[in-house]
C-alpha cells in the first residue's frame, strides 16, 4: 500500500509540474507577443529565468533555506545531543546518510527537512521543539521529516519552489509592463486590421489574469505537492521507528499550539511539519499541510 502511494504522488507531481511550465510558457508567450513582437522569444525568456532559479536551488538548497529561516548548524553531538542520536539512529534505519543537523532558535515548535538528495539533506527542529517534545515524541517527528529525505520528497518540494518563485518573479515582470504600456502596447506593428488587434486584446487580457493570479496558481500547486506528501511521510515515519504512539503525541502538541514563528520564510513555510504561520485560509486552499486531526485519525487507524 506504502509504495503504491509512493507511485501515485510520483504521477501527482509529473502533472503538477506540468501545469507549472504550462503557466510559465503562457505568460512568457504573452509577454514575447505584446513587447518583443516574438511568442517564441517571450517563452525563452522564461524558461531561461526558470531553469536559473531551479539550478540555485538545486545545488544550493540547503544552505540558502537554512539562511532564509535562521537556521544554526550543529556540529558535534554534545551541542544537542539527544537530537543529534535520534538522527543518526533513524538515519540507520531509513538506510540514508546522515542529514545535517540545524536548529532553529524559535519558541513555536516546528520542524523540516531540505535538499536535493539523500547525500545532501539537512534536517531542521525549532528550540520550542526540542525543548517541548519527549524522547518518544521527537523521535516521531524526525522519523516524519527522515522519511521526506529517503522518499525524495526534498527534491520535489526543492524544485517546486523554485518553479513558484519564478512564475511569482515573471509574473511581477510582466505586471510591471503593464503598467509601463498602452492599451495594446508601444511597439510599432503594421497589424491594424480588427483580427489583428482582437487577438492582441485576447492576449492582452490573459497575461493580465496572469498577472495577478499566476502567483496565486503557483501557491496552490506547490501547497498541493505538500499536503499530498505530508501523508505519506506520516505512514513512513511510523514505519521507521514502528512506534505510532510518537507521532500522534507530537501533532497533538502541535495542534495545541497557537504561537506562529517569530522568523519563517514564505517560500519555503510547505517544509515545515505543520504551518509555521498559523493562519487559515478560506476553505484551506492556501493551507500548507493537511488538517492535524486528519493526519492524527489516519495514524490511529495504523
Amino acid at each position: 500500500m506504502l509504495y503504491q502511494q509512493i507511485a501515485s504522488n510520483k504521477r501527482k507531481t509529473y502533472l503538477v509540474f506540468a501545469v507549472f511550465f504550462t503557466i510559465l510558457a503562457t505568460i512568457g508567450a504573452v509577454i514575447g507577443y505584446l513587447f518583443f513582437d516574438s511568442i517564441g522569444s517571450g517563452i525563452v525568456i522564461s524558461l531561461v529565468i526558470t531553469v536559473i532559479y531551479a539550478l540555485l536551488m538545486y545545488f544550493k538548497s540547503t544552505s540558502l533555506v537554512m539562511q532564509m529561516n535562521g537556521a544554526t548548524k550543529i556540529t558535534a553531538s554534545d551541542q544537542a545531543p539527544m537530537l543529534w542520536h535520534i538522527v543518526e539512529d533513524l538515519s540507520f534505519v531509513a538506510k540514508i546518510p546522515q542529514p545535517d543537523i540545524y536548529i532553529i532558535d524559535d519558541p513555536s515548535p516546528n520542524a523540516f527537512a531540505t535538499g536535493r538528495d539523500p547525500k545532501h539533506s539537512a534536517v531542521a527542529v525549532t528550540s520550542g521543539l526540542y525543548d517541548m517534545m519527549d524522547r518518544q515524541e521527537l523521535e516521531g517527528v524526525l522519523a516524519h521529516e527522515i522519511s521526506h529525505i529517503r522518499n525524495y520528497d526534498i527534491r520535489v518540494s526543492t524544485i517546486s519552489v523554485a518553479l513558484s518563485s519564478a512564475i511569482v518573479f515573471i509574473s511581477s515582470m510582466l505586471a510591471n509592463m503593464y503598467r509601463w504600456s498602452w492599451l495594446f502596447g508601444s511597439n510599432d506593428r503594421d497589424d491594424d486590421d480588427s483580427r489583428g488587434n482582437i487577438i492582441r486584446l485576447v492576449l492582452w487580457l490573459v497575461g493580465l489574469v496572469f498577472a495577478i493570479l499566476g502567483p496565486m496558481i503557483a501557491t496552490i500547486v506547490r501547497l498541493a505537492i505538500s499536503r499530498n506528501r505530508e501523508y505519506l511521510a506520516d505512514a513512513s515515519g511510523v514505519e521507521l521507528t514502528r512506534n505510532p504512539a510518537g507521532l500522534i503525541g507530537a501533532l497533538h502538541k502541535l495542534a495545541d499550539n497557537t504561537q506562529p514563528m517569530q522568523q519563517v520564510d514564505d517560500a519555503s513555510a510547505a517544509l515545515y511539519i505543520t504551518n509555521p504561520l498559523k493562519h487559515q485560509n478560506f476553505a484551506h486552499l492556501f493551507d500548507t499541510h493537511p488538517p492535524l486531526a486528519d493526519r492524527i485519525k489516519r495514524l490511529e487507524k495504523m
